[in-house]
């Protein structure tokens, strides 16, 4: 199984968006009646946007959010407050649409899509989909947190959620996830990749005194060592250190590529899953659009190595998906001067000119 799932995996490809239809997008930008980048960043966004669909005359009024929820055996050492009967309890909120996120995305007429891709738990929660590798990861101090077979196995049913939201019409994704110790996981596969010390990018996740931080870079830093990580692939890294929610929201960020979707993401889970689906499938970044500049110390290292800026500074660390959904807001006030454009010949007065 583990080798068909690897080469499903290889068999994938993500094109560049068209070019031609962002050109074509930033044209009609400047005709509107307004001054030359007057909507700023949101005219490069919705041309990205654009040239990710093909066409454009852009519409994202169907829209969902993809939240991967799954426990995390490292959660044992004592790196979170919270144990996790936390993450069953928010999934059942996610599923009944009282969450955060939920009451965030009902707002903007935003499906969410809990999906329980490896809780520690086996009863099925209403408004969940279950799409469970195991049962949680493995304590990675003890030993790997998935086998290579687990990690593929998330990745491709991530990539399958896209593929399924294609096909019912949505055209527009945002990213989520939900789960006990994923800033210990995520700081752990962002230490590996960029190849930096522990202590730089592992934060204090929903509050950690300074003993507990501490020894949550300790453990980071000997599981780099134990496995030699520093020179490890992409995959072996995620596998070794990561979560089955980061590995699902991989499969998410390459399936917009692959099925032309853009992809918003959210916080420091989402932003490592996003390194690593461009690591694995090279190009899938072009897909990939930011939405905020969480409380993680990894969250900068990550938007410069996927070249990609925060458009919300509002040091939020809620998870989620929260703050792609705001983005979603934002995207949707922007295309409404965009959609509806009043152009300088409605108001006879002479377009403005690039120099």
């Amino acid at each position: 199984m583990e080798c068909s799932g690897r080469r499903t995996l290889n068999e994938l490809s993500v094109e560049k968006p068209d070019q031609s239809i962002y050109q074509k997008v930033m044209k009609n930008w400047d005709a509107i009646a307004k001054p030359l980048d007057g909507m700023g960043r949101f005219e490069t966004l919705t041309a990205q946007i654009g040239a990710i669909l093909g066409t454009d005359e852009i519409d994202i009024s169907k829209k969902a959010v993809i939240i991967m929820c799954a426990d995390n055996g490292v959660v044992e050492e004592g790196i979170s407050q919270s144990d996790q009967c936390v993450t069953k309890a928010v999934a059942r909120q996610m599923g009944r649409g009282t969450s955060s996120v939920g009451k965030m995305a009902a707002i903007i007429s935003a499906k969410t899509i809990p999906v329980d891709i490896g809780m520690n738990q086996n009863q099925q929660i209403a408004g969940v989909l279950n799409k469970k590798i195991r049962c949680g990861t493995r304590n990675f101090r003890k030993e790997p947190a998935m086998t290579k077979e687990e990690a593929i196995a998330a990745i491709l049913t991530g990539v399958d959620l896209v593929k399924d939201c294609k096909k019912n019409g949505y055209q527009i994704l945002a990213t989520g996830e939900m789960g006990i110790g994923n800033t210990t996981t995520s700081s752990a596969v962002v230490t590996a990749l960029l190849k930096c010390d522990a202590a730089v990018v592992t934060g204090r996740g929903a509050g950690l005194c300074d003993e507990k931080l501490l020894h949550k870079k300790q453990i980071i830093t000997e599981a780099i060592e134990k496995y030699h990580l520093y020179e490890a692939d992409p995959l072996t890294v995620l596998a070794t250190v990561g979560g089955l929610d980061i590995a699902g929201l991989v499969g998410v960020c390459i399936g917009g590529g692959v099925f032309h979707i853009p992809v918003v993401l959210d916080g420091v889970i989402s932003m490592t899953a996003a390194l690593l689906a461009h690591r694995i499938i090279p190009g899938t970044a072009n897909y990939l659009l930011p939405s905020h500049k969480g409380r993680e110390p990894a969250v900068e290292k990550l938007m410069d190595e996927l070249g990609i800026a925060p458009v919300i500074d509002g040091k939020m660390a809620l998870g989620e998906g929260t703050g792609a959904v705001m983005m979603l807001s934002l995207l949707d006030v922007a295309l409404s001067v965009y959609q509806k454009r009043t152009l300088f010949s409605d108001i006879q007065i002479e377009q403005y000119e690039r120099y």
